[in-house]
């Protein structure tokens, strides 16, 4: 049996066609042979693709607004049997939506996220997976949460002002009106970085500057997310929630969604292959084709090509068909990869390669699988 399951080669084919293209090269050499495609993702941009293509299940649109509180549509997912929901936070809050006018780093929030969870609340989902990343906003999660009716206050009792720029002036946090069914789902976080909250290498040190902070903003955001995660803790350690890893990923998104929700913060690779059963899947393979745009020592560390490799049995081949590799031959057997090859054809640029992408990823699998059949044919093969 043979399981292409690739991550998607960014700005050239989503998951799902380069799963498909893996598995036409495939089916050049081993035409009988049982091929399933499985288009993965790490947590990030096109996890929503790829968990749609695998549940068999159309998009869904909703209203909502963008990090600056503009009227925009977002896209979500749902699982065949309706009960878990798949949501890319940057659908309304990312950068590009709001590329048109000077960026507001101070301003910016996540209310817009938070009405995408609430319409998957109102589909009656059990389990939220909210997929994290290229964010315009460091607002702490807090306008996810208003969105599902908490309510953030300054020391007169009035609603503090939205995004981050706001947190400094927070004396107390309303949870009485907050959705029942918010806390009552399963929440579960997909982060691909592993920033604390504050410090040189938190969410506004780090982010910030690519959100439009200058070092003064950069400052008041680092200062209002600590102060945050003070009135979160209340009596308890601040700390915690500061230090921890992966709280600084999209401006601070699991501070609030784990202290007021019980949010969940999981590696996204994890939750995916969860999420479309990849143990499952690749249990009987003889050969796995996986891939992703640029294969390198960062793949191995969390990524989908990662995660592929730790989920296939042990007898299987792992070939990685890839727009780039960086590793030698010798680093990817001790990776546990049996070999990558890449799709350039020759000298090509990287417009070239972007436009021919599906073509290429085919022909590099059935040279890929042609290597393979030389040395071993897969036992479902003929079968």
């Amino acid at each position: 049996m043979i399981v292409c399951a690739p991550d998607s080669f960014k700005g050239s084919a989503g998951a799902p066609a380069a799963a498909a293209a893996l598995a036409r090269g495939a089916a050049q050499v081993f035409p009988t042979a049982t091929i399933t495609q499985l288009p993965f993702a790490d947590g990030g941009e096109g996890t929503l693709e790829a968990l749609l293509a695998v549940w068999g299940t159309p998009e869904r649109t909703v209203s909502v607004v963008d990090a600056l509180g503009r009227e925009t549509t977002a896209r979500y997912g749902l699982s065949a049997d309706g009960t878990t929901a798949v949501i890319e936070a940057a659908q309304a809050n990312g950068l590009p939506q709001v590329s048109d006018v000077a960026l507001q780093p101070e301003r910016a929030d996540t209310f817009g996220v938070g009405l995408i969870a609430a319409r998957a609340l109102d589909d009656g989902v059990e389990e939220i997976l909210l997929c994290i990343g290229g964010s315009a906003s460091t607002d702490g999660g807090t306008g996810i949460a208003r969105a599902l009716g908490a309510v953030f206050r300054d020391s007169a009792g009035d609603p503090i002002a939205a995004g981050g720029g706001g947190l400094s002036a927070l004396a107390a946090i309303d949870d009485t009106g907050l959705d029942p069914r918010a806390t009552a789902v399963r929440w579960r976080i997909a982060v691909d970085v592993d920033n604390p909250l504050t410090g040189p290498r938190g969410a506004a040190a780090v982010f910030g500057p690519q959100k439009g902070a200058d070092p003064e903003a950069v400052a008041r955001l680092d200062s209002g997310l600590a102060h945050l995660a003070e009135v979160l803790a209340g009596s308890g350690d601040a700390a915690r929630l500061t230090d921890t890893p992966g709280f600084g990923a999209a401006g601070g998104i699991p501070l609030t969604l784990t202290a007021l929700l019980g949010a969940e913060v999981v590696p996204g690779s994890r939750m995916v292959a969860e999420a479309v059963g990849l143990a499952e899947a690749l249990s009987g393979a003889d050969l796995v084709l996986t891939g992703e745009g640029s294969f390198d020592s960062q793949s191995l560390g969390g990524k989908v090509v990662a995660a592929v490799r730790d989920h296939a049995p042990a007898s299987a081949s792992i070939v990685v068909v890839a727009g780039r590799v960086g590793l030698t031959p010798a680093e990817c057997r001790e990776a546990g990869i049996t070999a990558a090859l890449s799709i350039a054809p020759g000298p090509a640029d990287l417009a070239e390669l972007s436009e021919r992408a599906e073509e290429l990823i085919e022909a590099t699998a059935a040279h890929a699988c042609a290597l393979v059949a030389a040395g071993h044919q897969p036992a479902s093969a003929g079968h």
